[in-house]
């Protein structure tokens, strides 16, 4: 098991290349393949056979590890919006002719000073939900309650796309509400 560990290791120039060449620069190639080795060893403990012909470490395992490793880095980076600070600036202070800084605690404080009134967005929900047909709330509820579309489908012998073609109709009414 060790030996398999240390041979994976030999490579790691390799599996640096390999993410590399995904488009990332050297840091985050860097991490992906500490992500790999944390994964393959958890998976070599539990009996995984990385060897190919007895001797040679399966490649194509260790690039489909790296690729997919890689693919979910972006996909939670996806919804991450970076923004250069003096940017924001500019945004909050459109007619200014001299640029301001904040410091990042008075950035945070000026931004996140718009408060919401979750009360009064609740009572809205719900005179919207009393207006709609009895079974498009129904379903709704049930649904918000916790159960799945499925166990719903399957208790009531109503078709799933039905239910789900009902709830998402209203969660798209109650997203323009608000």
């Amino acid at each position: 098991m060790d030996k398999d560990i240390e041979n994976l290791y030999k490579k790691h120039k390799i599996w640096i290349q390999i993410v590399k060449s995904f488009g990332c620069n050297h840091a985050i190639a860097e991490d992906v393949v500490q992500e790999m080795y944390i994964k393959i060893i958890v998976k070599i403990k539990k009996g995984l056979d990385i060897k190919y012909n007895d001797n040679e470490i399966n490649y194509y395992y260790i690039f489909r590890t790296l690729n997919s490793l890689y693919i979910d880095l972006k996909r939670k980076n996806k919804n991450i919006c970076k923004m250069n600070l003096e940017h924001i600036s500019e945004m909050l202070l459109p007619d200014s002719d001299k640029l301001l800084t904040f410091s990042d605690k008075e950035l945070k404080s000026f931004i996140l000073e718009e408060e919401v009134d979750y009360e009064k967005k609740y009572n809205m929900i719900q005179k919207e939900l009393d207006k709609m047909y009895w079974y498009d709330k129904k379903v709704f509820e049930i649904i918000n309650g916790g159960e799945s579309i499925a166990s719903l489908s399957r208790k009531t012998h109503i078709a799933y796309y039905s239910l789900y073609k009902t709830y998402t109709k209203v969660i798209i009414k109650l997203k323009k509400l608000l």
